[in-house]
């Protein structure tokens, strides 16, 4: 008996229609592409390892640190500072510590108009007269520049007292020998500033015996 091959073919295809087979289910098509449309997917950054993001804040404050800033005005002075000479020791060693000689007087200043103005509970020191201070005298008090820091050894060696409402002063128990008497006075208006100003004021005393008094420590 002779297989009728057109037969058999119809069977075979009738087969794969009824079992759900599809023999074009197994091809995969690629993505079609159309030039001229983006693709709607993006990328995620790739990840930054701890040394390119040091490497990151490097770069970014080097260039802060070089970025132009708008200039301030600032006021540039020229004074120099005149540097104090070494603290004699050995020279302050050999003043005499203790006294009984007394110091007394008033510390002010003439305004324009002839007026006294007092030094009202202000501050006053003796300083010993020494190659030191002497500096400062002709340098700073008298010359007008600017002095370095002091030696912080140096009160260990002055005597302060304080004026009262008249600008009275006095010192006790002053051992005799050479001292800068210095004191403060302040005046605004009166003595032709804007403002209230501090007006230092010095003077060199030779204490002897029981001391002095009747002083007028004025400029």
């Amino acid at each position: 008996m002779g297989i009728n091959i057109k037969k058999l073919s119809l069977i075979v295809i009738a087969t794969f229609s009824i079992t759900g087979c599809n023999i074009y289910r197994q091809m995969v098509l690629p993505t079609p592409y159309y030039p001229g449309v983006e693709s709607t997917v993006t990328e995620e950054p790739a990840p930054v390892t701890q040394s390119e993001a040091s490497q990151t804040i490097e770069a970014r404050t080097e260039v802060n640190q070089y970025t132009p800033i708008k200039e301030s005005k600032i006021q540039v002075t020229n004074k120099t500072v005149v540097q104090r000479i070494p603290f004699p020791e050995q020279e302050y060693n050999s003043l005499p510590k203790t006294g009984s000689a007394t110091v007394e007087g008033s510390i002010f200043i003439t305004a324009p108009n002839g007026k006294r103005i007092y030094g009202k509970h202000t501050r006053l020191y003796l300083n010993p007269v020494t190659s030191y201070s002497t500096q400062w005298y002709k340098e700073s008090y008298l010359g007008g520049a600017k002095m370095s820091q002091v030696d912080p050894r140096l009160y260990n060696y002055l005597k302060f007292t304080t004026s009262d409402e008249k600008g009275h002063f006095e010192f006790l128990n002053v051992p005799n020998g050479s001292y800068y008497l210095i004191g403060v006075v302040k005046c605004g208006q009166e003595c032709g500033y804007s403002q209230l100003k501090s007006i230092r004021v010095a003077k060199k005393i030779n204490v002897f015996g029981s001391g002095l008094s009747g002083i007028e420590l004025t400029k």
